[in-house]
């Protein structure tokens, strides 16, 4: 019940947070002579993933952006691709976006708070399982350690759940970059 009323005020919190930095982008003029303060204080990151093995494909790219408020706190949004088949066996896309909070606690070490909402489409072939497509929530906690443009450390998701989750374990790590 407690984790129902969590997730809702995150949403809420996600939501003001998201609205914020739209209003902050829609305010924003665009001159290539005389950038604008909001501009400047915008980085750009995000992962590329390829997985293969004995009939194994994975692919992901997710793009990022982070408004960097002051030297320890920073908020931004980032989007998911994921496309993952095993011949014979099932193929699944899985697409979402997440928001993330990150703090120095001093330069080199950061914790992290993110909501990742994902929609996973999983297809079955030769009729193994059904065929399913549903939402999945993650909240993870992390930690750290790095200088401003990339840091290396592990997260963990709190609303694990192992039999719906697109990833294997609760903990995992992460390797972040920002430029």
């Amino acid at each position: 019940m407690h984790i129902i009323k969590i997730i809702q005020n995150l949403k809420l919190l996600i939501l003001l947070g998201f609205c914020s930095l739209i209003s902050n982008i829609g305010q924003a003029q665009l001159s290539t002579s005389d950038p604008s303060p909001f501009w400047s204080n915008v980085r750009y990151g995000g992962g590329i993933g390829l997985g293969f093995g004995d009939g194994f494909f994975s692919g992901t790219l997710a793009p990022s952006a982070i408004y960097q408020f002051n030297p320890k706190v920073a908020f931004g949004i980032g989007l998911n691709g994921t496309y993952n088949s095993q011949k014979n066996v099932y193929s699944s896309t899985v697409l979402g976006g997440s928001v993330i909070t990150l703090y120095n606690v001093i330069p080199e070490i950061q914790v992290s708070g993110e909501f990742e909402q994902l929609n996973v489409n999983q297809k079955f072939k030769n009729n193994i399982a059904n065929n399913d497509n549903y939402w999945y929530p993650a909240l993870f906690l992390g930690a750290g350690y790095g200088n401003r443009n990339m840091m290396f450390g592990i997260r963990y998701d709190v609303l694990y759940d192992e039999n719906r989750s697109i990833y294997a374990n609760a903990r995992m790590p992460f390797v972040r970059v920002f430029f």
